[in-house]
């Protein structure tokens, strides 16, 4: 399935972005997931938790995809 994600201001953490979506439901378990080499960034795994996210950017967690675009007021 893949999900839209506006992005509010420059960018968003990747960790913030598992919750803000509901993939992840604590930020404890993002961590642990990012850090387990489980999350992809532009098809490339990211274990930076804090990664910086703009739009234009897709990240995939086991079969779900997130596109990240910007916001109306951006």
């Amino acid at each position: 399935m893949t999900l839209f994600l506006e992005v509010r201001g420059d960018y968003i953490q990747l960790d913030q972005l598992l919750k803000t979506t509901g993939l992840c439901h604590s930020g404890g378990y993002a961590h642990s997931e990012i850090e387990a080499g489980k999350v992809s960034v532009d098809g490339v795994v990211e274990t930076r938790k804090r990664a910086k996210l703009r739009p234009g950017q897709v990240v995939r967690y086991g079969e779900e995809t997130v596109k990240l675009l910007a916001s109306e007021g951006s």
